[in-house]
């Protein structure tokens, strides 16, 4: 897609054709013909090996270099690493990573639970129903109002601190990344600890709060085993910043500003294709694009096929953008700075009334 192209309304949706028959299923077939619905252990072994060793290095340079401030330095690496966990604990719950389903849990509670303090079966619950109904307003999760809001009607009544966010999302968006990392753990704790959570067993919940435990105490353990307080503090306020603002750069340009099933008459019966397609962005970039962002930046390909595994996400997308334009279904792509300018732009037109009432009112 050219600069221009991206620049411009996106396309209504083609209309789908008639005489029945699913839009996806020959798709499907290409890429199991193919093979790029095979799983890849070995690869995700290299990458686990490499992140766990990654991991125990920072640990290792911490207790060597002893309460210096420069060691707050080892935060970037361990924010980096972090973002590594947290794509093999997204992998893994999509069963990516293995089809043993008792080894791809224990890879997630590892990655999620143990390394980053981030609770395994909340994560999977909430992520699921985003996959599910992507983007829609009334059945995704990630677009609910929260902090942020995602349409101009989510914006009627907010007041106060709520309104000041809403009337600058676009422009606060990325100082509020910084506090991702900590709210995934704060959720996850609020779920784990609440009656009506989503797991389903008792030992599934105390093998995850115990894991939640463990990382907690030793985070801590470490971080003033090996600095001053101050430091402590310090290296984990920029450790967990990081971590947060690179999970924005990697979540922020997938969905945001793209189409929203719940505005059109006939969004919630689009097949699997086209709810996942028309409702996703992809990334341009190379090797080390894909590196950085964790493979999500072929969301499109990853929406239609969460449960490929991450090396072969790159090899589906020439079938799948040859698929979409037969069938005249807009396939977006476009670079990476655009991208956050898209995303950025949506968000701040949603807080556009809210401005102009504000900016109304009497003082």
């Amino acid at each position: 897609m050219s600069q221009a192209a991206a620049l411009a309304p996106a396309p209504a949706p083609a209309p789908r054709p008639r005489g029945g028959g699913s839009e996806f299923a020959p798709l499907l077939r290409l890429v199991k013909g193919q093979g790029l619905l095979d799983h890849r252990p070995g690869w995700y072994a290299r990458d686990i090996a490499l992140t766990l060793l990654g991991f125990a290095a920072v640990a290792a340079g911490l207790l060597l270099a002893g309460p210096v401030w420069w060691s707050v330095l080892l935060a970037v690496p361990l924010a980096l690493l972090s973002a590594r966990a947290a794509f093999t604990a997204h992998d893994a719950g999509h069963s990516q990573v293995t089809a043993d389903r008792r080894t791809g849990r224990a890879v997630q509670l590892v990655h999620a639970n143990l390394l980053l303090g981030m609770s395994r079966e909340w994560w999977n619950d909430k992520h699921n129903r985003h996959h599910a109904h992507p983007n829609h307003l009334d059945k995704d999760p990630d677009v609910a109002a929260d902090v942020l809001v995602f349409a101009e009607h989510q914006t009627a009544g907010r007041t106060g601190l709520r309104g000041f966010l809403t009337r600058h999302q676009a422009l606060l968006f990325f100082p509020l990344t910084t506090l991702e990392g900590l709210a995934l753990k704060l959720y996850g704790v609020r779920a784990l600890l609440a009656k009506d959570g989503p797991y389903r067993t008792r030992g599934e919940r105390r093998t995850e709060g115990a894991l939640l435990l463990l990382h907690f105490a030793g985070y801590a353990a470490l971080l003033l085993t090996a600095l001053a307080p101050a430091q402590a503090l310090v290296f984990a306020l920029v450790h967990q910043m990081l971590f947060g603002v690179h999970l924005g750069l990697a979540f922020a340009p997938n969905h945001k500003g793209m189409e929203r099933p719940d505005e059109h008459e006939d969004g919630d019966s689009w097949g699997h294709l086209r709810r996942q397609v028309l409702t996703s962005r992809n990334i341009r970039g190379g090797a080390l694009t894909d590196w950085f962002l964790g493979g999500l930046n072929y969301q499109v390909e990853h929406h239609l096929f969460p449960s490929m595994p991450r090396p072969h996400l790159r090899l589906a997308q020439p079938a799948v953008r040859a698929h979409c334009r037969a069938l005249g279904i807009p396939y977006t792509e476009t670079g990476f700075v655009d991208s956050y300018r898209q995303a950025l732009g949506h968000l701040h037109e949603v807080g556009a009334t809210l401005r102009e009432e504000h900016a109304g009112r009497p003082e």
